[in-house]
């Protein structure tokens, strides 16, 4: 079983930045892949970056693209997610998720296909 934690969420003003950490931790720990997504107040959970585990490729949503950077610490089994202009539409809880089967591109953006989840880290941006 994989244990993921998330921390460095917290309360910015618009146009600061923040950065979250995801480590995991858990025996035989071997996913293909670790994602972050969020879920703002009375909306959906959406998906916000991903990146495998060992490729370092990356995809991000269109709404956090030039402004958001997955990276990650194989020495670590650590995820980071990197947000830099923030703005208040940026607040939610976010998410740290793996997933065991490959993914491409907009094919990792589905939740329901990752298969451990964080409790999450809440962001607030003010304006």
């Amino acid at each position: 079983q994989v244990q993921l934690v998330e921390s460095g969420g917290g309360l910015v003003q618009a146009g600061g930045s923040l950065r979250l950490s995801c480590a995991a931790s858990g025996g035989g720990f071997s996913v293909y892949a670790m994602g972050w997504f969020r879920q703002a107040p009375g909306k959906e959970r959406e998906f916000v970056a991903v990146i495998s585990w060992s490729g370092g490729s990356t995809y991000y949503a269109n709404s956090v693209k030039g402004r958001f950077t997955i990276s990650r610490d194989n020495a670590k089994n650590t995820v980071y997610l990197q947000m830099s202009s923030l703005k208040p539409e940026d607040t939610a809880v976010y998410y740290c998720a793996a997933r065991r089967v490959y993914c491409s591109g907009y094919g990792c953006s589905r939740d329901r296909e990752y298969d451990y989840w964080g409790q999450g880290t809440q962001v607030s941006v003010s304006s």
